[in-house]
């Protein structure tokens, strides 16, 4: 959801353009008060000079790796090979058995 509000965002946005985007308008500015510069502290991207906004490309990955969706996913390790001979021909036509 809050990547959908980002992505309708200009490419450096302002705090209150970022605070509206991620907690609406109703809790902004106290989110731009008081959060982002707890965000900051832990990697939130800083307002570029030149541009006088934050790049949203980069909020929105900061966003990613805050919620562990860069992260990656841990894969099962295989449970070994398979047997296909374990299969017989069912004495129906066309049909298999497991015996």
């Amino acid at each position: 959801m809050t990547s959908d509000a980002l992505s309708h965002l200009p490419l450096f946005a302002t705090d209150q353009q970022l605070a509206v985007a991620i907690v609406g308008k109703a809790r902004a500015s106290m989110w731009v008060k008081t959060v982002i510069p707890q965000l900051e502290k832990k990697g939130f991207p800083r307002i570029d000079p030149l541009h006088d906004g934050r790049p949203v490309p980069l909020v929105k990955k900061f966003y990613d790796g805050y919620f562990g969706i860069t992260a990656g996913f841990s894969v099962a390790a295989p449970d070994g090979g398979e047997d296909l001979s374990i299969w017989k021909r069912s004495k129906r036509r066309g049909q298999y058995a497991i015996s």
